[in-house]
């Protein structure tokens, strides 16, 4: 992934309007979400939404398609993979990571 793609999408992510319609469309899957039913789930107006939704399409966060008479919106789940990927590709000077909580899940496990 380019610097300048990972730098667009962390921009438009970087706002809380925008990061709460990624968040609504990504626990929505891949069936996505009409554009009324984002804003009833984030509380944002139509009018504002279609903004946002510009910018997340523009950094290739989200895609849309028409069905009937709906503009479905879907995240765009290789762009978020990459995303993840790039910032986390030398993770741990390049060693393996272990989770955060394996102690603590090896003692719940030990004193059960």
């Amino acid at each position: 992934m380019e610097t300048k793609t990972v730098v667009t999408a962390l921009a438009a992510l970087a706002q809380a309007s925008r990061l709460a319609v990624f968040r609504a469309l990504v626990q929505a899957g891949p069936s996505g979400l009409a554009a009324g039913k984002i804003s009833d789930l984030t509380g944002i107006p139509p009018s504002s939404l279609s903004f946002h939704l510009k910018e997340l399409s523009h950094a290739g966060m989200v895609d849309s398609r028409q069905d009937g008479r709906f503009v479905i919106y879907t995240a765009q789940f290789d762009a978020m993979n990459a995303l993840v990927t790039y910032l986390t590709e030398n993770c741990c000077g390049g060693n393996p990571c272990t989770p955060v909580c394996s102690p603590v899940c090896s003692t719940a496990k030990e004193s059960s």
